[in-house]
């Protein structure tokens, strides 16, 4: 099926507003109130607490398995990586009044917590700052201050690993002796170890100044790591041997994540995490608030697959600089099911530049996969100035008209099934709630609030019908069935419902 014809079993309409693009020009609304804050279970009424606790009894009654089950809480499932403008450039971004209208359309939208990557910093040292500092003091305070007015968090992009080889503060002994740096683009990153008390003293150091100079919500560690064979035999550098160390158990990396996740909690920030692809830190202690995964991955299924029992929670953005997809709505079959919900790509369009600056020694397009990717960017966007845009470094080229108004028309679907105090049973087996087994391939998840809803995902390309036993209604279109209960699931198709209240 087309994406038009799976939208229209799938999602609700999409409104004017869902289709203005990000580069359009809108009218400023400096007065736009704060984003209105979630449903707070204190606030619930007495007939709230009861309509509650008769869904979470009924499902609780109702299923007999499930592959996971989860109380949600302090989740924030809208999540943009804004991008502030490129890195290196010939002069540096500055937020203005277009930012402010895009952190309108972003705050309309559904979201609520901002990411930016790596350009907010000058990783290069090539304007006087340096990879714990913004390439615009003046003009990132007032991003910072942007947000915030519209009742959003911001998070920024640290390492806790990747250091650049050539700046003054490196320090060979901070790294494995085997370490090879990652060399791409216009950096050359070394893999620093959580091993070296040098490291752990200087990236801590930064870290604590940056939440607290810059009034940030937290971080996005972009991790750095791939654990070297000699912390599992001598020592390098100035590394102490201090934890076990293997395949699952990264010791030393875990003991560090804790560290750095005290001190942004202390502060009442977040933290988000990626290690790379589909992986996630080894360890059973708490280290993050939200897992990054996808990048470098081409296959959603596949991505889905790896992830699906990861604990929450779990932000995919499947790598569309290299992946392809049937539609849209792919990237959302795959993650709601399992309390997972996609990263929007949004903020100035990524126009490839930082691949050509002058003076800036690059690797060739042969030898470097993101250099060739963002000479390609830069190539459209030079023939195509009015877009499609691409918005990220996983974003295609060109860009993807349909992806913000589906992320948008999905968000307004899912955000009502993870409100604050619901509980989640997915992938379920037996199900007193369905009339029949559900068809291999085809899976089912419940949330249980003051409402209960059914997420049906049909993961073949063959067309079933699916039987509740009692009434409900689409989420998307609010309608029904003729009879409330026979609902049909095209292949590669997602619904969700909302079972009728006696």
């Amino acid at each position: 099926m087309d994406r038009r014809g799976f939208l229209a079993h799938s999602v609700l309409p999409v409104t004017a507003a869902c289709l203005t693009p990000a580069h359009a020009a809108v009218t400023p609304n400096p007065t736009s109130p704060p984003a209105p804050a979630a449903p707070v279970l204190a606030l619930y009424s007495a007939d709230d607490h009861h309509r509650r606790l008769v869904s979470i009894q009924l499902a609780r009654r109702s299923i007999q398995s499930c592959r996971r089950e989860h109380l949600v809480t302090n989740y924030l499932p809208g999540q943009c990586c804004y991008n502030l403008g490129e890195y290196p450039c010939r002069k540096p971004w500055d937020p203005d009044d277009w930012d402010e209208q895009e952190l309108d359309r972003l705050r309309d939208h559904g979201i609520r917590l901002i990411q930016v990557h790596e350009e907010w910093n000058d990783s290069q040292r090539l304007f006087g700052g340096h990879k714990f500092a913004p390439l615009n003091p003046t003009g990132f305070r007032r991003f910072v201050d942007m947000v915030h007015h519209r009742g959003m968090k911001l998070i920024a992009y640290v390492s806790s690993g990747y250091f650049e080889q050539q700046d003054p503060d490196f320090r060979r002994e901070w790294t494995s002796a085997t370490d090879q740096p990652l060399r791409e683009i216009y950096f050359r990153y070394a893999h620093c170890s959580p091993a070296s008390p040098g490291w752990r003293a200087y990236f801590l150091r930064h870290l604590v100044r940056i939440l607290d100079e810059y009034g940030l919500d937290g971080i996005y560690n972009d991790l750095g790591y791939d654990q070297p064979p000699d912390l599992v035999g001598q020592p390098t550098g100035d590394q102490v041997l201090a934890f076990a160390e293997h395949a699952t158990s990264d010791g030393a990396l875990a003991d560090l994540l804790a560290l750095i996740y005290a001190e942004v909690h202390r502060r009442g920030g977040v933290v988000k995490v990626h290690r790379g692809g589909a992986s996630r830190p080894q360890t059973r202690e708490k280290v993050y608030d939200y897992l990054w995964v996808g990048e470098a991955t081409r296959e959603g299924d596949q991505l889905r697959d790896t992830v699906r029992d990861y604990p929450p929670y779990v932000v995919p953005c499947l790598d569309m600089s290299r992946a392809q997809i049937g539609n849209e709505d792919e990237l959302y079959l795959n993650s709601i099911p399992y309390l997972q919900f996609p990263l929007l790509l949004a903020g100035r369009p990524f126009t490839g530049e930082r691949a050509l600056i002058p003076g800036i020694d690059y690797p060739s397009e042969e030898q470097c996969f993101w250099t060739r990717h963002c000479r390609a960017i830069w190539k459209h966007y030079q023939a195509h100035p009015d877009g499609p845009h691409s918005y990220g470094w996983w974003d295609s080229v060109p860009g993807r008209p349909a992806a913000r108004a589906t992320h948008a028309a999905w968000l307004r679907q899912y955000l009502p099934l993870v409100e604050e105090g619901t509980w989640a049973w997915l992938d379920v087996g037996g199900c007193a709630l369905l009339r029949d087994p559900l068809p291999a391939g085809v899976v089912a998840s419940v949330f249980a609030n003051r409402d209960l809803y059914l997420v049906l995902a049909n993961y073949t390309a063959a067309a079933v019908d699916v039987v509740t036993t009692d009434a409900c209604t689409d989420v998307a279109s609010d309608a029904v069935t003729a009879s409330g209960t026979t609902w049909a699931l095209p292949g590669r198709a997602l619904r969700i419902l909302r079972r009728v209240q006696a």
